[in-house]
């Protein structure tokens, strides 16, 4: 359901930075993951007035299951205070997507820093995004956003700040069809026309009433495709937006008359959607760790060894950050989604690529410099797992002083301009992702063995039921033949 954040100017990160900006310092990023102190109780002060001041009745308490999935539990505005304080009961069963087989007591807590009002719900409504807690009040380790936060914390003790803005793709269909819309261009960066082109305007325009900040939007390749771009932040922040952003945009596309996908390869013979990441690492002064304007590409050591870690883990992070049978429809040659594990600046087939620095500094305490874009997501993802993964890989290639081997700048896939071949090829399926999940032991143990379990029994269902399936290419290519 759209909703209107409660973030406020001095609530949290700074949601109308710049993109390739940040805070100058760790202000807000506390109260941004729901952490305790003074913040927190501030925080909560604010829910019990707006909550007051608008008349809201009912509170939905969301969270996401394994899969990204948002799950509710709806209750009364008057019970919110209490809430707020001791939790609320709800089955935990909930948390396993499609795999779920034993009821269980969990309590959802909810970070009080998300709340929003929830628009076009007929009386008034708000909501809180939450973590899951155990009955004795420890974190749920099968909970995605809150090993997202214990690995954030971490990071920050070590004084690292993980910032990324996505690009997320997706397509707009007719209500009664999947394929192209009858008066839109299938051009890049082309102005779309007719009905599609005022839904978007509607849609970009609802979100930024929602408080939910674009930065910038396009038309992408595919007829009906379109591109959102986030501004850099925190990544819990972000994830908490991602998820919020999705069911948000397919409704607005409903309320319409169209509808919204965020697969990753909705037609054959179109170009997929994507989630590309920028990420950028920052001290707690709030600068950035990756840039060296030295280096020809803007890296510092650390970005090279954070880059090599993200190449070296490639394979086990792919079941994570590109998560359906459909992912891999979509990392294909042809349709400028990676393959194999490259990295450059110029070649869009590279898993990760390095922008062209920008370091003109507009105001003070910007951040500008080297980004990594990580390619390989799509937008199917659970972006808690996936930043979650992303980061441990990258802090792993930092802890072992990984060394990040040549560029790779050509177009074609498999060589890069001085003859080096690339080493490691993606899964090409949803079956071997789940076995290079398996196999590597850094992104397993960043995930935790309850998450890992909740995710591969998910996952391990959804591919054993495409396994069964007989489709129409294959009754088309085989049953007169055999």
């Amino acid at each position: 359901m759209p909703h209107r954040t409660g973030h406020s100017p001095k609530d949290g990160p700074n949601h109308d930075a710049p993109r390739h900006g940040a805070e100058s310092t760790y202000s807000g990023m506390d109260a941004a993951a729901g952490a305790g102190g003074v913040s927190d109780r501030r925080a909560v002060e604010r829910v019990l007035f707006a909550i007051r001041e608008t008349g809201v009745s009912q509170v939905e308490l969301q969270f996401a299951d394994v899969t990204g999935a948002v799950k509710t539990v709806a209750v009364p505005a008057r019970r919110i205070q209490s809430v707020l304080g001791d939790g609320e009961w709800f089955d935990g069963s909930a948390i396993e997507g499609l795999a779920r087989e034993v009821e269980s007591d969990m309590y959802l807590r909810p970070d009080p820093t998300t709340f929003a009002i929830l628009e076009g719900a007929g009386v008034p409504c708000a909501r809180l995004i939450c973590e899951i807690v155990q009955p004795n009040g420890e974190l749920y380790t099968g909970d995605s956003r809150g090993a997202l936060r214990s690995l954030l914390d971490q990071a920050e003790s070590a004084g690292l700040g993980y910032l990324v803005a996505p690009e997320i793709e997706f397509f707009l269909f007719p209500a009664d069809a999947v394929g192209p819309l009858a008066d839109d261009p299938s051009s890049y960066f082309e102005r779309s026309r007719g009905r599609s082109r005022q839904v978007e305007l509607e849609i970009l325009a609802s979100l930024e009433t929602l408080g939910v900040r674009i930065e910038s939007s396009h038309h992408e390749v595919a007829s009906g495709q379109f591109e959102l771009d986030l501004p850099l932040l925190p990544a819990l922040v972000s994830a908490d937006m991602v998820t919020t952003l999705k069911p948000a945009i397919k409704e607005l596309a409903r309320e319409r008359g169209m509808q919204a996908t965020f697969m990753a390869k909705p037609l054959a013979d179109a170009a997929g959607s994507g989630m590309h990441t920028h990420q950028v690492l920052v001290d707690r002064s709030g600068r950035s760790v990756f840039d060296d304007s030295s280096d020809s590409y803007g890296l510092s050591s650390v970005a090279r060894a954070f880059l090599a870690g993200q190449l070296d883990h490639a394979p086990g992070l792919c079941a994570l950050v590109a998560p359906t049978v459909n992912s891999y429809k979509r990392l294909v040659p042809g349709y400028e989604a990676p393959v194999a594990g490259s990295w450059g600046r110029h070649s869009r087939g590279a898993l990760i690529r390095v922008p062209a620095p920008v370091r003109q500094q507009a105001a003070l305490g910007e951040v500008f410099g080297t980004r990594l874009e990580f390619r390989l997501p799509d937008p199917s993802c659970n972006p808690y797992l996936a930043y979650l993964a992303m980061l441990a890989v990258g802090l792993d290639g930092i802890d072992r002083g990984c060394e990040l081997g040549p560029p790779l700048e050509e177009v074609e896939h498999g060589f890069g301009g001085s003859g080096h071949s690339v080493t490691k090829p993606l899964p090409a399926s949803l079956g071997e992702a789940l076995e290079a999940l398996e196999d590597d032991d850094v992104v397993t143990a960043a995930i935790g063995s309850e998450l890992l379990e909740l995710f591969r029994s998910a996952k391990t269902l959804e591919w054993e039921s495409y396994r069964r399936q007989v489709t129409p290419w294959e009754r088309d290519m085989y049953f007169q033949r055999s």
